[in-house]
C-alpha cells in the first residue's frame, strides 16, 4: 500500500526511528484507512504518498520536538480517524492513549485498527465539554493532543481541562500563527504557551506545533457548554 522505505526515510529526517514492526503496522493502517474510507467518510487524503506525509509523518512530528516521557498518559480530543494518536501509538507503543471522539463510528474504525495491529488504547465516546467536567477525566492526563481545524481559543477550552497541572496540551495547527488568538483562553484555563515550533513537511506544507504547559488548575466554571464556547470564545 505505502512505500515503507520512504516512510522510514522521512521519519529518520525528524529523528524518529521506526522499526520493521512499526513500518508493517503503518502499512496495514493505511490499507484499512483506504478500505474503510470507501464506506464511511474518514479522510480526503487517500494517495499513498500523501498518507505517508500528511497523515503519518505529520502526526509523529511532536516526537521529534518534544520530550514525551515513557508511558505518558495522553488523550486525543476529537481524534477523528485516529490522527495524530494512532501514528503516535504505532511509533511509541508504550504510550497510554485515550481516543476521544463525539462520533461513535470513528471509534469503531479505531477499535478495528487497534485490534488488527495488536495495540492497546482506550476508546471514549462523548463530548469534550461534558467529559472535561467529570472527575475521572478532568486533569487526569499528562498530555492532550489535537490536530484540528477549530481556532486555538476554542480548542484550549475543550482540551486544557483534561490536562493535569504540569502536563501539556500540544495543538497541531496549520500555517497560521494562532498564539495571539489563543492567549486569553489559554491563560483562563491555567495554561501558558511554552514553545511554538514552525516547520515544513515534505512537499512544502507549513505546520505550527504549539506546546502549552498547564501551570495551575482550571477553574470549575470551565469548560462551558459547547454553544457558548463556539459563539463566545474567550
Amino acid at each position: 500500500m505505502i512505500d515503507t522505505d520512504f516512510l522510514k526515510q522521512e521519519a529518520e529526517k525528524i529523528s524518529v526511528h521506526l522499526d520493521n514492526e512499526a513500518l508493517n503496522r503503518f502499512d496495514l493502517f493505511a490499507e484499512m484507512l483506504v478500505a474503510w474510507n470507501k464506506k464511511m467518510n474518514l479522510t480526503a487524503i487517500t494517495e499513498p504518498t500523501d498518507i505517508v506525509i500528511k497523515h503519518f509523518i505529520d502526526s509523529i512530528t511532536p516526537l521529534s520536538y518534544f520530550d514525551i516521557e515513557e508511558n505518558a498518559k495522553m488523550i486525543d480530543v476529537g481524534c477523528g480517524a485516529g490522527f495524530p494518536s494512532l501514528p503516535l501509538l504505532i511509533a511509541r507503543p508504550d504510550l497510554d492513549i485515550t481516543f476521544f471522539d463525539a462520533l461513535e463510528k470513528r471509534l469503531k474504525f479505531i477499535d478495528a485498527v487497534l485490534d488488527e495491529l495488536g495495540l492497546d488504547g482506550s476508546l471514549v465516546h462523548g463530548r469534550a465539554e461534558e467529559f472535561g467536567n467529570m472527575p475521572e477525566f478532568r486533569e487526569q492526563y499528562d498530555y492532550a493532543f489535537t490536530r484540528a481545524v477549530a481556532p486555538l481559543n476554542v480548542l484550549a477550552e475543550y482540551c486544557l481541562p483534561f490536562v493535569k497541572v504540569n502536563g501539556s496540551y500540544i495543538s497541531m495547527k496549520g500555517a497560521d500563527d494562532e498564539t495571539e488568538l489563543g492567549a486569553n483562553a489559554i491563560k483562563e484555563m491555567g495554561g501558558e504557551i511554552e514553545r511554538v515550533v514552525s516547520l515544513k513537511l515534505y512537499g512544502g506544507d507549513s505546520r505550527n506545533l504549539i506546546l502549552i504547559r498547564k501551570i495551575s488548575q482550571t477553574s470549575s466554571k470551565y469548560p462551558r457548554r459547547s454553544k457558548k464556547i463556539t459563539s463566545r470564545p474567550l
